[in-house]
């Protein structure tokens, strides 16, 4: 199965993307593992990307694409993928349209996961970082024994630019604007499907399984 995951930050797409791509006993391709890898193997692609990174700016599509390209042109990817991140925006959904068809195949379903902007301010608006040992805490879901300390190293817990209410609804705004026409672009093929990310991870997870069951086949 080919299979593409979007939804908004905080969706919970890299830990659904995990469990799902386990379950379909098929490749979790992220655009972030993608950079790292070409970046930490000194690939011309990675230099490429690595210029732009380190000068502060957004890594161009060609090179993204190119990327994408040379990763599900890899041997684990033959019988199917979950892409996690990629396509971003309606160009870059017809860039791997294409991609697809030079390979002589197709997107079998892309799931999206459904969420509010009000659980998603919740959501990542509760998160506290180390400063120390680098974890992450939630207020609601995983609090720590004593506020603002960590139970790990004692070190202080502090609420990260990215984790304010202000920055994540900025974040969300970008999203509507750039990736939500994704959403039109392929209910227009018949191939998204929807799924309520509130809840247990677990129940997500099942959803989304139940979900892709019409789109499997053999």
């Amino acid at each position: 199965m080919r299979l593409v995951l979007v939804g908004p930050p905080g969706a919970g797409k890299g830990t659904q993307a995990q469990f799902v791509a386990a379950h379909m006993s098929v490749p979790q391709i992220s655009t972030g593992d993608i950079f790292r890898a070409n970046v930490s193997q000194g690939t011309p692609l990675g230099k490429q990307a690595k210029e732009y990174m380190d000068a502060g700016d957004l890594v161009p599509d060609e090179v993204t694409i190119a990327m994408v390209r040379d990763r599900l042109g890899e041997p684990d990817a033959n019988r199917g993928f979950l892409l996690d991140g990629f396509p971003r925006t309606v160009p870059q959904a017809v860039e791997l349209d294409d991609i697809l068809a030079d390979m002589g195949t197709k997107l079998d379903v892309v799931v999206e996961l459904i969420v509010d902007d009000d659980e998603v301010v919740r959501r990542l608006s509760g998160r506290r970082t180390c400063r120390s040992c680098g974890h992450i805490w939630h207020v609601d879901f995983d609090p720590p024994s004593n506020e603002g300390v960590c139970d790990n190293c004692g070190g202080e817990l502090f609420q990260r630019d990215d984790d304010k209410p202000a920055t994540i609804r900025h974040r969300l705004e970008v999203y509507a604007e750039q990736t939500a026409p994704l959403v039109g672009y392929y209910g227009e093929r018949g191939i998204l499907v929807g799924v309520d990310a509130t809840g247990p991870v677990d129940d997500v997870t099942e959803r989304a399984l139940a979900a892709l069951r019409r789109f499997d086949h053999p």
